[in-house]
């Protein structure tokens, strides 16, 4: 079968299987649509935190930034994983034991404030759709490519699916829901890998056969650098960016995952404070089989791109290439006539030594894509890619569409503006809010502000710098008070959000290390943020009276988690 073929009928089959589940697991409370009704096992729940987590950012964009930036790239790797480990180590636990079913729950509950409740609302909603911005993109990019529909169709077919399976079955549904789609994503991640590792390496395990030798005998990484060198590339495993913008990046990149909503609300949905420890380990797991992977497919996809494609004659190219130039993510631009691609760096020379322009433009969020195509691997490999990029990218959105249906009905409604609303009322207000979210994140899949990773680094910075702070002073804090907590995510969110619109939207010329903030670039500029938080919450609340007698006591409750046995409901 033709390539569209099996990816008709492997898309067709997994939502399928979303749908089915969907059906099977229909909330019918406010308790299942909200955590699952607190009843899920620690495995299942941690390959569900571990869809939720690997995004399309995961599955499409990181491998891809790591194949064009090469050293560089590995912030994302070591931000992203490290995160998660100060996600189970500082919050999972601590935030099971409190109970509550959102991250502004818990924020209005230990601030003793709804004003503080409303602020973290706004910062859940706007990070959310900013997160779910990346994950639609990477829907239309999968559809536009493999069942050849605009980018626009594209995404409306993704909001379709994520809308029936988020709106009917709320987290019970999306739990189960994201079991299957960690299992689809996980499998298509891995087969490439594994045929790629033993094409090009001849070993089975891609982790050890990216740092192997090819059948040449010359070691893949020395290869790739010069490739590199005689294009006019950087080395490979060299790294341009500065020291202290790599390392606010990755500090960014931890907080943020460590604050992020839709993750945080899935050590919910499991019965006991154990199984909240449980499920981060298992998660770690399962997401370690595709983060060790993901620098082997980077390479892999690099070394293919540059055999493949430079100096190589345009009307010669494999199918696989005009079939991506006609979504408009790989172009050609013959600027010498030769009909030669020209594919270089910046610092390419030709034999008098003056400069080569390069002639192709690819959009690296198609490298692990295209890479099972490049490589001439089966058609129903690169069928099972598409599916499980799919997968990964509906399984976070809907996860973050549920963040915002819940801060909605749930945290404005129930908590604030209307306590006397029936579970019905309820239950029907937080199935309209994720339908309006749906529609919004369609939107902004269809008008992107970036590719996949950087958006989705974006949405990374804004949580360290408005969630972070506020939930680890909550935990660890006695002295942290409801006036430190809301001006200080005010101030960190603020302070990012700016930084971020000023270098992409209002000035995008000026979005360069030597007119950057201290050389911090912005998706760095989160981890200034949230210092900011902290400085600025910290301070107020010394000068502005401590909290009461009875939320000092939650406090000194939550940093005593029961492990072993259940989980006592403290909010209020």
């Amino acid at each position: 079968m033709s390539v569209q073929a099996w990816t008709f009928v492997l898309v067709g089959l997994s939502f399928a299987l979303y749908i089915g589940i969907a059906i099977w697991s229909r909330a019918n409370s406010t308790s299942e649509f909200y955590v699952a009704g607190k009843d899920v096992s620690p495995l299942a729940n941690g390959m569900a935190t571990a869809a939720d987590w690997m995004s399309a950012a995961s599955f499409i964009s990181m491998a891809g930034i790591i194949s064009f930036s090469g050293y560089d790239g590995s912030v994302y790797l070591m931000g992203w994983t490290g995160g998660y480990v100060l996600l189970a180590l500082l919050l999972a636990p601590y935030l099971r034991k409190f109970g509550a079913y959102t991250v502004p729950d818990f924020v209005g509950d230990r601030y003793y404030s709804q004003t503080a409740r409303i602020v973290a609302v706004v910062c859940a909603i706007f990070v959310s759709f900013t997160y779910v911005a990346g994950q639609m993109r990477g829907v239309g990019i999968v559809f536009s490519r493999f069942l050849e529909v605009p980018i626009e169709l594209g995404v409306l077919i993704g909001m379709g699916i994520v809308f029936f399976y988020a709106v009917l079955g709320g987290m019970k549904g999306i739990t189960y829901t994201q079991v299957a789609q960690y299992c689809v994503l996980i499998f298509a991640y891995l087969v490439p890998a594994i045929f790629l590792s033993l094409m090009i390496a001849g070993n089975v395990i891609p982790q050890i056969g990216f740092g192997g030798a090819d059948q040449s005998g010359t070691f893949l990484l020395d290869r790739l650098n010069d490739l590199h060198r005689d294009l006019g590339f950087a080395e490979y495993t060299s790294g341009e960016k500065s020291t202290i913008d790599v390392f606010f990046i990755t500090a960014a990149l931890m907080a943020g995952t460590a604050g992020l909503p839709h993750v945080i609300i899935r050590f919910y949905t499991v019965p006991k404070v154990r199984d909240a420890r449980l499920s981060v380990g298992f998660a770690l797991v399962f997401i370690a089989l595709l983060y060790t992977a993901a620098p082997a497919v980077a390479v892999f996809a690099r070394t293919n791109l540059l055999n493949t494609v430079s100096e190589q004659p345009y009307s010669e190219m494999p199918e696989w290439f005009s079939t991506w130039e006609a979504t408009g993510l790989i172009s050609f631009d013959d600027r010498n006539g030769d009909g030669i691609i020209q594919y270089v760096g910046p610092d390419a020379r030709d034999a008098s030594g003056a400069p080569i322009e390069n002639e192709l433009t690819i959009d690296r969020d198609i490298m692990v894509l295209a890479n099972p195509e490049m490589s001439g691997l089966p058609n129903w490999v690169i069928g099972l890619v598409a599916a499980g990029a799919l997968a990964a990218a509906l399984s976070t959105a809907a996860g973050l569409l549920l963040v915002v249906s819940s801060a909605v009905s749930h945290d404005l409604l129930k908590r604030s503006f209307k306590p006397d609303i029936t579970e019905r009322g309820e239950l029907i207000a937080a199935r309209v809010s994720a339908g309006f979210a749906v529609a919004v994140a369609g939107y902004l899949g269809v008008n992107p502000p970036g590719f996949v990773a950087e958006v989705v680094a974006f949405a990374f910075g804004l949580a360290a710098a408005s969630f972070f702070p506020a939930i680890i002073m909550g935990i660890f804090s006695k002295r942290m008070n409801r006036e430190g907590a809301i001006l200080g995510m005010i101030a960190g969110i603020t302070f990012t959000a700016a930084y971020i619109v000023y270098f992409k939207f209002i000035d995008p010329s000026a979005n360069t290390a030597e007119h950057w903030w201290f050389g911090i670039s912005p998706e760095g500029i989160g981890t200034i943020g949230m210092i900011l938080n902290f400085a600025v919450a910290t301070t107020v609340s010394y000068f502005t009276p401590p909290p009461p007698p009875h939320i000092i006591e939650l406090v000194e409750r939550i940093r005593v988690p029961k492990g072993s046995g259940e989980a006592h409901e403290i909010s209020a």
